[in-house]
């Protein structure tokens, strides 16, 4: 029996071993971070060791890592209580707190004419489309573009930034908002004073653990050729995909993409009827993102990029990472070429 195929790495990275490691090790750490006594210093010793392990995978040494409990609580923290505007392709977790006020166009690239007052994804989660972040952008969401990308949060002059762990092979349940140092909000969760004053609670130290970790091994990763590879097997699928089935549409080819990521529509054919399709030939694969699943209906992002309501329902995103092979890549297209060769001769 063939093993399962993993082609969701958007929605979630596997679990780094660097990552396992740092976290059964800070399982052992008893003291809370905010207690002065030794126990204490032990663990707010891992929260600082994982601080500085993703200020330095970010290029983010000398702004503040406020350590939230993932992307969309920093993009509360980072958006609510102002005005931002922002594409209507930007991940739920953004769009919640923005004016979708901003022109998109077919290729999903954003113009900003205001970036002080703009919210903006470096890279979209369904698409893989690449922005150009502008100087004093607000908010930049890095979330899919760390550790996928050779990009540094200094380089970008944003405010602020996004970013989560389990994007990049750490634990779920961990983020953090980037901050310029200068720059000042109000804290949504009040209390006991952590993480320099901006978001209470007791630290997940088990968590943070892990995030520094994987940060510091994704890092590692930027300076190979496994994302190099990661793209050209984007590319033989998509090649193979396109000379099967010549219906199937590729969104935001023309741009510049995430090396791992392929969206493709058929139109006509369920993006949901596919995902299961695929689940029950054992391959995991998603239609859209992973945090609007279930919702029947078109993608937001790609009906702003201008597909019709058909095509856009249609849609399902491939993601893949170092660890995927081209076996597995064959085998997903054979699989998918031959499901859709069925749905066209139910039409004809």
């Amino acid at each position: 029996m063939n093993a399962r195929i993993y082609l969701d790495w958007n929605a979630t990275a596997p679990l780094r071993p660097e990552a396992r490691a740092a976290m059964i090790d800070a399982m052992d750490v008893v003291g809370n971070p905010s207690s002065v006594h030794a126990e204490g210093r032990a663990a707010r010793a891992l929260v600082e060791k994982a601080r500085a392990q993703v200020a330095a995978a970010l290029g983010a040494e000398g702004a503040d890592i406020v350590f939230t409990s993932g992307a969309s609580e920093a993009a509360a923290l980072a958006c609510a209580g102002r005005w931002l505007q922002a594409g209507d392709i930007e991940h739920d977790a953004v769009a919640a707190w923005v004016d979708p006020c901003l022109k998109v166009d077919g290729a999903g690239r954003v113009a900003v004419r205001d970036p002080g007052h703009t919210a903006l994804q470096l890279a979209n989660s369904e698409t893989g489309v690449i922005q150009d972040i502008p100087e004093g952008l607000a908010v930049c969401d890095m979330t899919q573009a760390f550790g996928k990308l050779p990009v540094a949060f200094n380089w970008l002059g944003a405010e602020m930034a996004l970013i989560s762990a389990h994007k990049l092979g750490g634990p779920k349940g961990i983020g953090a908002l980037v901050m310029r140092r200068g720059c000042d909000l109000e804290a949504r969760i009040r209390g006991g004073g952590q993480e320099m004053g901006r978001r209470a609670g007791t630290e997940n130290i088990i968590g943070i653990a892990g995030f520094g970790a994987a940060a510091e091994a994704a890092a590692a990763d930027l300076l190979t050729e496994k994302w190099a590879k990661t793209e050209q097997l984007r590319n033989i699928l998509e090649n193979i995909i396109a000379a099967g089935a010549n219906k199937t549409i590729f969104v935001g080819k023309e741009a510049r993409r995430l090396p791992n990521t392929s969206c493709f529509a058929t139109p006509g054919w369920k993006g949901e009827t596919q995902v299961m399709q695929m689940d029950l030939a054992g391959v995991a694969i998603s239609a859209g993102s992973a945090c609007s699943s279930g919702k029947m209906r078109a993608s937001r992002v790609l009906g702003a990029m201008g597909l019709g309501e058909e095509a856009a329902a249609s849609a399902i995103r491939v993601s893949i990472g170092p660890d995927t092979s081209e076996a597995e890549i064959r085998r997903f297209a054979d699989m998918w070429l031959a499901a859709e060769a069925k749905f066209r001769a139910r039409g004809a």
